[in-house]
């Protein structure tokens, strides 16, 4: 038996396109385990919940010897608008700042991403505030109640 000696010539071209495939097809690979993995998919389902159930949540408020119930009217991640229900003429003689409070509160809804956000003057500011917690507890029967 005679050994002959073979000699394979390699060209250094197709080494180095040889190398870009192979580290291309790793990345490739690597890419698609990580979009389509476990671990993704969980994390796909928790970003398309909503912030809210849309509806109309209520909470109610007392003045005096009233009750009112202040409506929270919620789209999946915004504040639609805010209402009074039960509102009579002795409610609003009796508190006048009421309506114009609310009226600025509407105004203002759709501009801020939270309810914290909203401005209201000094002088009746105990009245932001009452309809500011009324909102509150209302978004918060909104986003329990998924």
């Amino acid at each position: 038996m005679s050994t002959q000696t073979k000699i394979v010539v390699i060209k250094a071209k197709e080494i180095i396109y040889t190398g870009i495939f192979l580290v291309l097809g790793i990345l490739l690979i690597v890419l698609l385990f990580g979009m389509f993995g476990k671990g993704k998919r969980k994390n796909n389902d928790t970003q398309t919940t909503s912030k809210y159930v849309p509806g109309v949540y209520s909470s109610t408020i007392s003045l005096g010897e009233n009750t009112l119930n202040v409506a929270v009217t919620v789209d999946s991640d915004t504040v639609s608008g805010v209402r009074i229900e039960n509102l009579d003429e002795t409610v609003t003689t009796m508190y006048p700042l009421l309506e114009p409070a609310l009226n600025e509160i509407n105004n203002q809804i759709s501009v801020v991403d939270n309810v914290d956000d909203i401005t209201y003057s000094k002088e009746n500011q105990y009245t932001y505030i009452i309809l500011n917690q009324a909102i509150k507890n209302a978004l918060t029967q909104a986003s329990a109640s998924e």
